[in-house]
């Protein structure tokens, strides 16, 4: 049976065929896929997002300054709540499909959705993902960040800086009027040029208006295009690099933990991306 292609974009019956509607509507009659006009966020809703990225950055910045061995995971949480909070924001994560916390803090073979607990303890040696999302007058940021507790092995070392570099090839591969596949394919490349393996299980994603919106952002070579890129598209790249094999699982106690298979250390790095007509701009990092 053949598979139906989804038609994306449509226009309104008696509406004008603006620049950007032939563009679009040129590569959808082509069979590719393209965003929705939702995902084409307005002037508006960009400076709404932008100001959301601006409180998002400042609890990581926060972040930088504060941590250190011997802090419990909690005490992150409760930084990244009283900060969001006094800016006049929401931490996005909290109750957000009953997750408990304000921020996702994942800990060496932890690769993603860690809860931060009072028990955690950070000791030299550790390395972090602190995972931040903020709510802003109902524009959604995200972002994460890497820690290094004090001096790690140089393997660790190795797998944060690679991960980094990750995030921004990957971000470079992503062009206006190019494809969501572009991006998993570079990052993919670079990590197993360094001996690592890229998760699989999980993906960046659209944001803006809501928490996760699409595009789904994969970071492993799919060898398919993906959707089609255009400027006003918001959304994350935050690619999840292995020490050791890619698969994970996610921890049955709390529903929410996701590990490696091999129990082998993990680093990510995020930001949120606004496409432009002259490539990606920041608006979280």
């Amino acid at each position: 049976m053949l598979k139906k292609r989804i038609k994306n974009w449509h226009v309104p019956h008696g509406q004008e065929l603006t620049d950007l509607d032939k563009r679009i509507l040129d590569f959808q009659n082509r069979g590719e896929l393209v965003p929705t006009r939702r995902l084409i966020k307005t002037p508006e809703q960009i400076e709404g997002i932008r100001r959301s990225g601006v409180v998002n950055t400042g609890v990581l910045d926060l972040l930088e300054k504060e941590i250190h061995a011997g802090m419990s995971t909690a005490e992150i949480d409760r930084l990244v709540y009283d900060y969001t909070t006094g800016h006049g924001a929401i931490p996005a994560p909290l109750n957000y499909e009953g997750f408990p916390k304000s921020v996702c803090t994942s800990i060496n073979e932890v690769v993603c959705h860690g809860i931060p607990s009072e028990d955690e303890i950070l000791e030299e040696g550790d390395i972090i993902n602190i995972d931040v999302s903020t709510i802003l007058d109902g524009y959604f940021s995200d972002a994460s960040r890497m820690f290094i507790i004090g001096k790690t092995s140089p393997r660790k070392e190795k797998l944060v800086k690679v991960a980094k570099e990750c995030l921004d090839v990957g971000a470079s591969a992503a062009r206006p009027w190019g494809f969501v596949g572009d991006i998993g394919k570079a990052i993919a490349q670079h990590a197993h040029k360094h001996g690592f393996s890229v998760v699989r299980d999980l993906c960046g994603h659209g944001v803006g208006l809501e928490f996760h919106e699409d595009p789904e952002v994969d970071h492993y070579n799919t060898h398919r295009k993906g959707m089609l890129l255009v400027p006003g598209m918001v959304f994350t790249i935050e690619p999840m690099i292995n020490m050791g094999d890619w698969q994970v699982f996610i921890d049955e106690e709390d529903g929410w933990t996701v590990v490696t298979e091999d129990e082998l250390p993990s680093a990510q790095w995020e930001h949120t991306f606004l496409m432009t007509e002259n490539g990606l701009e920041i608006l979280s990092h």
